[in-house]
């Protein structure tokens, strides 16, 4: 007894509440306590007072009699004070029956002594009991105070722990989670489908190895809400290998992911740059390309046209041309109009393309001026007349006569316009019609009213004028009109045996002239980019027998 008196100094905050419906042997168990050097703070004859005293007064530890008077026994009473409380319980009793040990071991007592009481086995199974509930709330505060969420199940998937992460994460609390089951606490769901996925406690149960969670799974909250979580989940096992439960943790995997997605954005991002560096330098390469090549094509064609006045005028001069020998004088004129034709139409290339290239560097001049259509249309089409006359097509010029001036570029119009009347003059039927208007339209167009606090917009009037230019005998399938204007690209037509017969003559013409109608497929992409460098549209549609290139260009100030 000296030895364990010793101790009582350790002993004197260690505060206990006796438990006994037998007074004599309370008192007795009072002084025992005492003796060892324990403070007894009362004592309670029934399992509702002993409720009661330990929610007002909260013990370090109760020293809970079986056997009590009233309706409750101590072991419902130890029940309900670990669940409310979390205060140990050693059971003090005289049954040692079978029944009765199986139930109090169902409450995960700390303790169990028999009557009659030895002060040493008390001593013991205080301390005993102390130490296991001390590394218990140890191990508890750490779980508790984990960053990530920790539930602990036994092997009938009955939630027998949750920390205050899991709480939050699950929308459940501690005191609601518990004895439940895990199936209706924890619920994860496919991030991409939204469909259930197995729980990986019942996963880790089945395969008994640590389970862990893919990377896109959702928790769904105790509201409905979701949230993305990566977890894993571990079987527990005693030292026999045996597995007494199953213990989940997880996380909110929010950041993380954000993290990620930021991550993969910036090289993403990254990517793209090193892309579009890219393309600035095959830009520039195709650039410097097409400089050097149209310069280095266009000196030779240059001296190869020069070439070719010279030589006709020292043929004339020879009187090549008024020979007797109709035969060689024709084959001669014949070989030069060809070699003439041929340099042109590749000089024309060139120059498409260094004019396609300065509009897309924005590097074509423009020269603002103000043109009448009333003379110059019918100006620009008298370069086309001879060619009509011969090709029997019909040609209709109607431009309103109160027309303002239009301002704009007249060499870039120029290039537009003769552009438009080549092709109509090239694909025109014989005895068809070849039609040029201008006119001047309104076009409704929608502007937000940035003052107004609806956003509501306004339709506004804009006006603009419309050179629209027709052929009829030709159409354009549906299809091949969005790609009309791309560079380089030209219609198959899927003929009939009338156009058939159109498309013969055509050829003839074709072969017979290839200045008129040598054709690259750059200038319809041409006459786009023009316009559009002029702030205007143009547009195609092509029915009922008609074919009709629209330009609308708008009105504009010359500025003095």
């Amino acid at each position: 007894m000296i030895g364990i008196a010793s101790n009582s100094n350790q002993n004197e905050t260690v505060k206990v509440l006796v438990v006994e419906d037998e007074y004599i042997l309370a008192i007795n168990l009072q002084e025992s306590l005492e003796t060892l050097g324990y403070t007894v703070l009362d004592i309670a004859d029934s399992a509702e007072l002993a409720i009661e005293k330990a929610t007002q007064l909260r013990p370090n530890l109760i020293l809970m009699d079986i056997r009590l008077r009233g309706e409750l026994d101590g072991i419902q009473a130890a029940e309900q004070i670990w669940l409310y409380l979390q205060i140990p319980v050693i059971y003090v009793t005289g049954h040692s029956d079978k029944s009765t040990v199986e139930r109090a071991t169902l409450t995960s007592p700390f303790g169990y002594i028999l009557k009659p009481i030895k002060e040493k086995e008390l001593y013991v199974a205080i301390q005993t009991a102390l130490n296991r509930y001390n590394r218990e709330q140890f191990l508890t505060s750490v779980l508790r105070g984990m960053g990530d969420g920790v539930i602990v199940v036994d092997t009938e998937l009955h939630i027998k722990f949750i920390n205050e992460v899991g709480e939050a994460l699950t929308g459940w609390r501690w005191n609601e989670a518990k004895e439940k089951m895990l199936t209706e606490v924890v619920k994860f769901v496919d991030e991409q489908t939204l469909l259930p996925i197995k729980n990986p406690i019942i996963v880790a149960f089945e395969q008994q190895t640590i389970i862990y969670l893919g990377t896109q799974v959702l928790l769904v909250n105790k509201d409905g809400t979701t949230i993305p979580v990566a977890d894993s989940a571990t079987p527990l096992k005693d030292n026999n290998g045996v597995i007494t439960g199953a213990v989940l943790v997880f996380r909110d995997d929010t950041r993380r992911r954000l993290t990620e997605e930021r991550n993969l954005a910036a090289e993403r991002a990254k990517q793209l740059e090193i892309q579009v560096a890219e393309l600035e330098r095959l830009n520039k390469l195709k650039e410097d390309f097409l400089i050097t090549t149209s310069h280095e094509m266009r000196t030779p064609l240059s001296n190869i046209k020069m070439a070719i006045n010279v030589l006709e005028n020292i043929l004339d001069r020879q009187g090549i041309f008024n020979s007797e020998e109709s035969f060689t004088s024709e084959i001669v004129n014949r070989y030069l109009s060809i070699m003439r034709d041929q340099c042109e139409q590749e000089l024309d290339l060139v120059d498409d393309l260094l004019y396609i290239r300065m509009i897309d560097s924005n590097t074509y001049p423009l020269e603002l001026t103000a043109i009448e259509l009333q003379s110059w249309l019918p100006h620009i089409v008298e370069g086309f007349e001879a060619r009509i006359q011969q090709q029997q097509q019909i040609l209709e010029l109607r431009v309103s006569p109160d027309l303002p001036s239009l301002v704009s570029d007249l060499t870039s119009l120029t290039e537009i316009i003769s552009e438009l009347l080549n092709n109509a003059c090239k694909y025109t039927p014989a005895n068809e019609q070849i039609q040029i208007t201008a006119q001047f339209v309104n076009i409704t167009e929608s502007v937000v009213n940035e003052d107004a606090k609806s956003g509501v917009s306004n339709n506004l009037e804009i006006p603009y004028f419309e050179i629209t230019i027709s052929n009829s005998g030709v159409e354009i399938p549906i299809n091949e009109q969005s790609r009309i204007f791309d560079p380089f690209y030209r219609i198959v037509q899927n003929q009939t045996q009338e156009q058939s017969q159109i498309f013969d003559r055509v050829y003839q013409i074709v072969q017979s002239d290839r200045r008129y109608y040598g054709n690259t497929g750059l200038g319809l992409s041409l006459v786009k980019k023009l316009v559009e460098y002029l702030q205007g549209t143009i547009e195609v549609n092509s029915f009922q027998g008609w074919t009709n290139f629209i330009v609308k260009l708008p009105v504009r100030i010359l500025e003095e």
